[in-house]
C-alpha cells in the first residue's frame, strides 16, 4: 500500500489515507452499512433500517450474534458510543462534518438504535458507510476503545508498526459467512513506485495499489501478473487555502485554474488512465453531476489567467506548489508541467518537493498550495459536508461561501429529486467559480496482483484495491 505514515493512529476518526483504510475499515472493523461492488448500499452490522416520513429520524436494527475480537458481544451501546465518537465540539474526527446533522443517537430497545437528525436526510444510511465510522467496543462511559484496535472484522491485529507494517490474523469468530478467507494478511507501506513494483515482481507481495503507469505494460506482458483498472470518483486536486495570500483573492484562484493544461496532464501525468477534471469534485459515479452545458469545461487559457490577475490588481504572480508522490503519484512532475504552462500568463510556480512521510500532517491543509487526491464519495451530501462546508474537518481550502452552505442544508432535506439536483448543480457552479479547489483530473485506480490471487470480475471502484475490502472479498486461487 501507499499512504501510511508514522503518525497514523488506530482512532477511526483520524484515518487519513489508504493504508489505514485498508487495515481498519478493510480488515479489523465493520461499519453499520457498506457500499457494494455495484455501488449500492448493503447491510453490514445493521441488518435493516427505516426512516420517518420526513427522513429526519432513522432507526437501525443491529445484527445479533456478532462478537468483537476480545469476545465482547456487539450491543446497541457500542453503536451509540461509536457514532457519538465523531460528534461534539471537542471532536477531532474527520467524519464530524458528515455527521454534523445528527441531533441525538439513542438506544431504542435491545436491538435498535434511533438517530434523530436536525433535518431530513435521504442519504443518511449511505453516510454510515464512510470508512471513518467503524464500530468499536464501548468503554461503558460513552467513549470507545479505539486504542486496542479491537473490532468485529475478519482479522485481528497481531503486530502494528505505524506507517511501516501491519500483520493481522484470521478472526475465527467472524460473523460474516463466505468472507475473510486468508489465514493472515501482511500490509506493507511502500511509498516508492519502483520499489512497490519490484516487490510484486519478486513475490515479496501479492498485490499493489497505485501501480506504476510508466511500467504498466511490462506487468501486462507477464503471464504471472494481472492488471486491473477501475474508474470512479478518484480525483487529483490542488487545494488553494483561501484564507492565505494570495489565494484569499478569487481572481488569483481562477488565474491558477486557467494555467493548467489538463489535456497535457491527462497524457503525461496519468498516461490516459482517467478523464479531464473541471474544478468540480462531483465525479462520474455520482448521480447529480452537472452536465457540460451546466458547467462548461475549463481549458488552458493564459489570456484568461492574465485577465483574472489584472482583476486582482496584479501583472505577475510568484507562488510555491508543495508536492510529494503520496499527494498523488507524479505530483512533482505535474508541478513542473504547471510551472511551464503558467509562464505564458506571468505566473512563476516554484515546485517544492516535500517528504512522503508526514505529508498529510505537515503539508496538506498547512501549506497554501499543495498536491492532494480524494477517493470521491458515494453521495453529493457526503462529499460537500466533509470537504467543502464551512468548518468541515477536511475543508482543505478553508473555503466559506454563504450561498453554498445554505444550499447544502436545503438539498439535504429535499426529497424532490428534481429540486435537489438543481441545488447540487448550483453548488458545483459555486465551487467551480469561487472555490479554492483546482481539480485537473479524475484518475483511474490501477492495481496489479499475481495470478495466485483470485480477484472477482466485479470489484469496487469507490476506493483502491476493490474498495479497500480486498481481504474480505479475495482468496488464493
Amino acid at each position: 500500500m501507499t499512504g501510511g505514515a508514522t503518525t497514523d493512529t488506530l482512532d477511526p476518526g483520524q484515518i487519513l489515507d489508504m493504508y489505514m483504510i485498508n487495515v481498519q475499515f478493510g480488515q479489523t472493523r465493520n461499519n453499520l452499512t457498506v457500499v457494494g461492488t455495484d455501488g449500492l448500499l448493503q447491510p453490514e452490522l445493521a441488518e435493516e433500517w427505516g426512516a420517518s416520513a420526513d427522513a429526519s429520524v432513522w432507526t437501525f436494527k443491529i445484527r445479533s450474534g456478532v462478537e468483537f475480537h476480545n469476545g465482547k458481544t456487539l450491543s446497541v451501546e457500542d453503536v451509540v458510543a461509536s457514532l457519538n465518537h465523531h460528534l461534539g465540539e471537542d471532536s477531532k474526527s474527520a467524519a464530524k462534518g458528515i455527521l454534523a446533522g445528527i441531533d441525538s443517537v439513542k438506544a431504542d430497545g435491545k436491538n435498535h438504535v434511533a438517530v434523530a437528525l436536525k433535518g431530513g436526510n435521504a442519504d443518511f444510511p449511505f453516510m454510515l458507510s464512510d470508512y471513518h465510522i467503524n464500530i468499536c467496543p464501548s468503554n461503558g462511559d460513552g467513549t470507545i476503545d479505539w486504542q486496542s484496535g479491537v473490532g468485529t472484522g475478519g482479522y485481528v491485529i497481531a503486530e502494528h508498526d505505524p506507517g511501516v507494517r501491519t500483520l493481522t490474523k484470521s478472526n475465527p469468530n467472524y460473523w460474516k459467512d463466505g468472507a475473510a478467507h486468508f489465514d493472515e494478511v501482511e500490509t506493507i507501506q511502500i511509498g516508492d513506485t519502483s520499489a512497490r513494483t519490484s516487490a510484486l515482481m519478486t513475490g515479496a507481495v501479492d498485490a499493489i495499489a497505485n501501480a506504476d503507469l510508466k511500467t504498466i505494460n511490462l506487468l501486462k506482458r507477464n503471464p504471472e501478473m494481472a492488471v486491473r483498472s477501475t474508474t470512479g470518483n478518484k480525483q487529483i486536486t490542488l487545494p488553494m487555502i483561501t484564507t492565505m495570500a494570495p489565494f484569499d483573492n478569487a481572481d488569483v484562484r481562477n488565474a491558477v485554474k486557467h494555467v493548467i493544461d489538463r489535456e497535457d496532464w491527462l497524457e503525461k501525468v496519468i498516461l490516459g488512465y482517467g478523464e479531464l477534471g473541471n474544478d468540480n469534485p462531483v465525479g462520474p459515479a455520482n448521480i447529480y453531476r452537472a452536465t457540460t452545458d451546466e458547467l462548461p469545461q475549463r481549458a488552458y487559457d493564459p489570456e484568461k489567467a492574465k485577465y483574472h490577475l489584472k482583476q486582482a490588481g496584479l501583472d505577475k504572480l510568484a507562488i510555491q506548489f508543495h508536492a510529494a508522490d503520496t499527494g498523488f503519484s507524479g505530483a512533482v512532475d505535474a508541478g513542473s508541467l504547471m510551472a511551464e504552462s503558467a509562464r505564458a500568463a506571468g505566473i512563476d510556480v516554484e515546485v517544492v518537493r516535500e517528504p512522503n512521510d508526514g505529508y498529510w500532517s505537515n503539508v496538506w491543509m498547512k501549506k497554501a498550495f499543495s498536491a492532494c487526491y480524494w477517493s470521491g464519495r458515494p453521495t453529493e451530501d457526503i462529499l460537500f459536508s466533509q470537504i467543502y462546508a464551512e468548518g468541515a474537518s477536511w475543508n482543505d481550502t478553508y473555503w466559506s461561501n454563504d450561498r453554498f452552505n445554505k444550499l447544502l442544508l436545503q438539498a439535504r432535506a429535499e426529497l424532490d429529486t428534481t429540486k435537489r439536483r438543481d441545488m447540487y448543480v448550483e453548488m458545483q457552479q459555486l465551487l467551480h467559480n469561487d472555490g479554492g479547489l483546482c481539480l485537473p483530473l479524475f484518475q483511474s485506480d490501477v492495481m496489479a496482483h499475481n495470478t495466485s490471487l483470485h480477484v472477482p470480475d466485479q470489484i469496487g471502484n469507490n476506493l483502491v484495491l476493490d474498495g479497500c475490502l480486498n481481504c474480505d472479498r479475495w482468496w488464493f486461487a
